[in-house]
């Protein structure tokens, strides 16, 4: 704003390239740095608590952010996935009945108990004490270790510096099967194919005591798993819940 000699930057979040967005600033309210003002016309945000469930509209919070189903310019299918999968499976009823799907295959008991399911976004949310928003990037950018929420990419920053030879890496919090606390594991691409044969036991020592030292001594990298490539969405996005869904189907103890 200052190199534009103060004349106000408008904050818009959404489908940029399509038209369309769910929150933004206005002209019609005071505005605040880095932040959003208002859900845009037609749209409804919700910021779900660790409970799941949405914390009031009006109170200050941070959590995975949720949509109103009925939103302009929202779609309603998908090419190569299942809509309701990806966007409304699992995900809690506003104003509702505790089991949510219900509510969304069947319209008329959705209407008669005033309930709808709420659509899923993916993106971290906090609505600050002023009634402002703030985007925190995507949820599956964050992990809990040992109970300490950490960005995926700080850990990754770090361990892309180790050493020389790898080219990148994918920080994934992994769930162990028996259940506790979620395993830290490094997914390395290395720049030479044929340098996965190294000695990954090795690189996981060398990742453990540098994100120890830089980032938090709490921090423990469980295992290093060497890829060919990263799964990426078309915009080149790292699709860390992929990676997520598929090394939590691993036997850690025999495969990594």
């Amino acid at each position: 704003m200052g190199r534009a000699c103060y004349k106000p930057v408008i904050e818009y979040c959404g489908g940029t390239e399509i038209g369309g967005g769910f929150v933004s600033g206005s002209f019609l309210q005071p505005q605040s740095l880095a932040a959003f003002s208002t859900p845009v016309m037609g749209c409804r945000l919700f910021i779900l608590g660790d409970d799941g469930h949405p914390i009031p509209e009006d109170a200050p919070g941070m959590g995975e952010l949720a949509l109103g189903p009925l939103m302009f310019g929202s779609s309603s299918t998908l090419l190569n996935a299942s809509h309701y999968d990806v966007y409304f499976k699992e995900m809690p009823s506003w104003n509702g009945l505790g089991k949510a799907n219900l509510c969304y295959l069947d319209p008329e008991l959705s209407v008669k108990h005033k309930s709808r399911v709420l659509r899923r976004h993916g993106d971290v949310f906090e609505r600050t004490s002023r009634g402002y928003y703030r985007a925190h990037g995507r949820a599956d950018d964050t992990m809990n270790i040992g109970g300490i929420k950490v960005s995926s990419v700080e850990i990754e920053r770090i361990c892309n510096a180790v050493d020389s030879c790898v080219l990148e890496t994918a920080a994934i919090g992994v769930p162990p099967a028996d259940g506790g606390p979620e395993h830290l594991v490094i997914a390395v691409v290395f720049k030479d194919p044929d340098n996965s044969t190294s000695d990954l036991n090795k690189l996981r020592i060398s990742f453990n005591s540098a994100v120890q030292r830089n980032l938090n001594p709490l921090f423990k990298v469980s295992h290093v798993v060497a890829l060919p490539s990263l799964p990426r969405t078309a915009t080149n996005k790292v699709m860390r819940r992929v990676l997520r869904q598929q090394l939590a189907q691993v036997d850690h103890n025999s495969k990594l």
